[in-house]
């Protein structure tokens, strides 16, 4: 989960202004939590803002209208939403905030619980979720228009099973640098993992199309944008739900059965342009020869692949249903490797996961020991209402998960530790971020390591270094 993005912008129709005799122009604040996928939503919000010529503001004081943009994956997600709403109705640490300003909830949180939180949060002037995105603006009128009674309930504009999905023309104003930007290529998700409520929430799975992507990266890239990086629920999946024989959850990519990522990949690679293209959030059991084939192929596709296995143990697989198993995993990566020279594996873990045992999880260690992943990230498991997950027996203490947590981190550290220190005097090419630091092709924007490099080098443009020293997950380089 990246840290929370306050808009920072001023969205201004062009020409506009506000003087006597002309409207007054609307100011928003807009808090983004969570995932990338999230941000996006938020971006999509800010266009559809600076379309209506309402203005972005950083100063929440100022603002007529604050929007908490909510993340509900996981407890503590919920907890950083609550209290960012909390904060947008506080003034400068007062009790309130001025009785005119509007506080909107919206993103995950809201589409999931907008009909319990209206209750508990009369604070709140309206819930809005994924299919009102595009309407906000219209929505934002409607609020200011009109004087809430005291004591009358939030508005609830969230329909459930949302469909919404952004296309090209869909108004957007980017909150990432001028240098990376994420490209959602779908939406929603088909799998039934028992510990993931995101399907409740988002819906079934819908690809954008190719020309429409295409159309996006190559407008994107015409910016001076150097990282494209590809998202949705699941990466991997993407066309799929559009193939005239109906896609199974453990469909392998094939382009020969219609729209898949190998068909996007091979036209976003005709892109002219120096630019990385970053796969995030890829599931294992869809990826193919084909698909491996095709990046190794296609030079702008970055040698980094985000890959969640969530664990290796087939009992807990089988208890989380991934749709994979140990062997099938193992093969994969071995493939994958063999296939793509130089690639840099992320993937994410759940620890403490219901019913799983001290043998459990000693494979799960074994595993990590023997792979060597690049990048890794560990999870506590968190018990989410409305999951099969939360249902079953066997839930482990705080304690025994807080102490496998702490395990299996301390292992990555170590290996982490020994791939730097093997970096040390080899040639990069990195993607400058800020003055004097930078991100190499084997690491994502906000989740990954990071190499520091001269203040000299120009931010937003590629640069090759080499480095000199490191330290458990980052580089230095000269």
């Amino acid at each position: 989960m990246s840290a929370p993005v306050l808009a920072s912008c001023a969205l201004r129709a062009p020409g506009q202004q506000s003087s006597p005799g002309h409207p007054k122009i609307v100011k928003v604040g807009l808090v983004s939590l969570g995932c990338a996928k999230n941000l996006v939503d938020s971006e999509i919000m800010a266009g559809h803002l600076h379309k209506a010529g309402m203005e972005l503001t950083p100063n929440p004081d100022e603002a007529d209208v604050m929007i908490v943009n909510t993340c509900s994956f996981i407890d503590a997600a919920k907890e950083e939403s609550i209290g960012a709403i909390l904060d947008a109705n506080r003034d400068r640490g007062m009790r309130r905030r001025h009785r005119a300003q509007k506080l909107i909830v919206a993103g995950c949180m809201a589409q999931r619980f907008a009909g319990e939180l209206g209750s508990s949060m009369p604070e709140v002037d309206a819930f809005i979720g994924l299919d009102q995105l595009t309407q906000i603006a219209s929505i934002i009128e409607g609020l200011l228009a009109k004087e809430r009674e005291k004591k009358a309930p939030p508005e609830n504009f969230v329909t459930p099973q949302p469909t919404f999905i952004p296309d090209f023309d869909t108004p957007r104003f980017r909150l990432t640098p001028s240098h990376t930007a994420y490209v959602k290529i779908a939406e929603g998700c088909n799998h039934p993992c028992s510990f993931c409520i995101i399907p409740q929430m988002r819906g079934r799975h819908r690809s954008r199309t190719v020309e429409s992507i295409v159309a996006e990266a190559r407008e994107l890239v015409s910016e001076g944008v150097r990282e494209l990086n590809l998202i949705s629920q699941d990466t991997t999946y993407f066309g799929m739900d559009r193939w005239e024989e109906k896609a199974g959850p453990r469909a392998l990519v094939d382009s020969a059965r219609g729209d898949s990522l190998t068909h996007l990949l091979r036209e976003l690679q005709k892109i002219e342009g120096d630019f990385w293209i970053r796969l995030l959030y890829t599931h294992p059991a869809h990826w193919s020869d084909e698909l491996i084939q095709t990046i190794a192929k296609c030079s702008k596709v970055a040698r980094y692949v985000d890959m969640p296995l969530q664990h290796i143990s087939d009992p807990m697989l089988d208890a989380m249903r991934r749709e994979t198993s140990s062997q099938h995993i193992r093969d994969l990566i071995k493939r994958i490797r063999a296939g793509i020279p130089g690639i840099a594996l992320r993937t994410t873990f759940i620890a403490g996961f219901p019913g799983e045992t001290a043998e459990d999880f000693e494979t799960l260690l074994r595993f990590i020991e023997e792979t060597r992943f690049e990048r890794l990230g560990v999870f506590k498991y968190s018990r989410e209402e409305g999951t099969r997950a939360a249902k079953r027996d066997g839930h482990l203490t705080s304690r025994t998960k807080e102490s496998r947590w702490k395990k299996a981190m301390a292992l990555q550290r170590r290996i982490a530790l020994e791939q730097t220190t093997a970096a040390v005097g080899r040639k990069l090419r990195v993607l400058v971020e800020a003055p004097g630091v930078a991100r190499s092709e084997a690491d994502a924007p906000e989740v990954d390591a990071r190499v520091f490099v001269p203040k000299r080098l120009p931010v937003g443009q590629f640069a090759e270094v080499t480095v000199v020293s490191a330290d458990e997950y980052d580089l230095v380089a000269r």
